[in-house]
């Protein structure tokens, strides 16, 4: 038999298994294609020389407000990855905000808000824009170069936060330059680009296409017309004719030959999880799944605490009922969602009780006994336009982030509150929750107890999954932790 690899599918919990031959010929490819990968040839772990970089650089930066730390297989500049994009992003998201989709809803916000204003027409037609490889295809001296700029241009007397532009720069480099991994016994070290698993090549990228877009943004602007990106997904909408549009779109791929792109035009498209249609001049939205998407969810019988099981059917209704404009739509969406349910598992009594919570919370239970399209309507609409939790966050992020950029803001530390991990069981601790608040009452916070005012907020901890015991596939520790002299 031949050697076999279990994968996770992409964005789902489905598992894949395939000839490791396979996946050994799409790597070697993929490298091939992008040329942003380089053997190192000796054969040293780079490990020791990456470390002593970043604890360099570190030593000599004042006031820093995070240690880089080593610990189990990351790389030693993972946080300062991770600090670069928390300080950047969202200095760039205030920046390019207009033109850029936090999420699906954005999209279809925007539009409504489009259709609304006279701008759809039987005539409109969409674009979406794949770029193609955006991580690996981003130049390094191109990348830093229009990095630089960008911080040049937004920084607040000679800083960002507490950090000088040269600081920024010098992390910048040093993450870009210790990019590395192990692949069949070998290591390799990347000469192009950014690692995909590295916080900070997305704003990096962002950046770099953001210079990129300007002409298609400006035309848009110009005609009255819909552009947004979402990371590597563009979405555009234009009344001109095909030919014309693609006079813009040629412009777009030799502007600079870095970045390659590919095209849609049509009345109906998919955009990211959205299906966009044009019926005669009114604007219809509707979920998008792939034809190759398993209608796996997690399962009724794993071992997660019931209020997550009971989140998954409402987020997903509450999704739908966002996306979809036409109550027809919501109602196959709601079948799919219910079907979806009993293959996974949940019992038909939980799925009706959790389709009652979404109608009545959202006060829409007519539409529970007939299709009702002025109900629903009234059901999109205030959903629509209710900020969810990542808006509210990069709302947060985006009020002054060139003075006091908010990771660097002190954390505010709630004594009153507690945070106690448990490990969750459904033969064993389906009730704990009740019991040891219970326990707590009795024993610590009675009457008159200095810890009555303490909250006890309990947070469940799943054991390992069948991913974590199936799917294999980092190289061996000792060769991702070896320590050798540094050259």
């Amino acid at each position: 038999l031949p050697a076999i690899v279990i994968r996770g599918t992409d964005k789902s919990k489905v598992f894949y298994i395939g000839k490791a031959a396979d996946f050994e010929r799409k790597a070697e490819e993929y490298m091939l294609k992008t040329e942003a990968y380089e053997e190192i040839k000796n054969g040293r772990c780079p490990l020791a020389d990456n470390l002593h970089a970043v604890q360099t650089l570190f030593d000599y930066l004042p006031e820093t407000p995070l240690r880089p730390i080593v610990a189990s297989l990351h790389a030693p500049a993972t946080l300062a990855s991770k600090f670069l994009n928390d300080i950047l992003a969202p200095i760039y998201l205030k920046v390019k905000r207009k033109y850029t989709f936090i999420n699906d809803i954005d999209v279809i916000r925007q539009l409504e808000k489009y259709a609304t204003d006279g701008y759809l027409t039987s005539k409109t037609k969409f674009i979406t824009i794949d770029v193609e490889n955006l991580y690996t295809m981003i130049p390094r001296d191109g990348a830093l170069t229009a990095f630089a700029r960008f911080c040049v241009k937004y920084y607040y007397q000679g800083k960002i936060g507490t950090f000088t532009i040269d600081h920024i720069m010098k992390m910048a480099r040093l993450i870009l330059a210790t990019n590395g991994f192990a692949y069949n016994n070998k290591y390799y070290k990347q000469i192009r680009g950014g690692a995909m698993g590295s916080a900070f090549t997305q704003v990096l990228a962002n950046i770099y296409l953001m210079e990129w877009e300007q002409d298609l943004i400006q035309h848009q602007i110009e005609h009255h017309k819909v552009y947004g990106r979402y990371i590597d997904d563009i979405f555009m909408t234009t009344n001109k004719s095909i030919d014309e549009i693609n006079v813009e779109l040629e412009k777009a791929k030799h502007k600079d030959i870095n970045i390659k792109i590919d095209s849609t035009i049509s009345k109906s498209v998919h955009y990211l999880d959205v299906i966009i249609t044009n019926e005669n001049g009114q604007l219809r939205t509707s979920m998008f799944h792939k034809p190759t998407a398993e209608p796996y969810i997690l399962p009724y019988k794993s071992d997660h605490s019931r209020h997550v099981h009971r989140n998954i059917g409402y987020a997903t209704l509450l999704r739908a009922a966002r996306i979809c404009s036409y109550v027809n739509d919501f109602n196959s969406a709601c079948v799919r969602i219910d079907l979806s349910l009993l293959l996974n598992g949940y019992p038909a009594h939980f799925i009706t009780q959790q389709f009652n919570r979404f109608f009545y919370l959202n006060d829409a239970l007519p539409i529970l006994q007939q299709i009702n399209e002025q109900v629903y309507s009234r059901l999109h609409h205030n959903l629509l336009y209710q900020p969810t939790l990542r808006e509210k966050k990069f709302q947060a992020m985006m009020e002054d982030p060139i003075k006091t950029p908010l990771v660097l803001q002190p954390k505010i530390w709630n004594k009153e509150i507690m945070y106690p991990r448990y490990l969750f069981d459904t033969s064993l601790t389906i009730n704990f929750r009740q019991e040891f608040t219970n326990w707590w009452k009795t024993y610590y916070a009675f009457s008159g107890s200095p810890l009555q005012q303490i909250k006890v907020r309990l947070i469940p901890i799943t054991g390992r999954t069948l991913e974590s015991f199936f799917i294999h596939k980092k190289p061996p520790r000792a060769m991702l932790t070896k320590m050798e002299p540094r050259s």
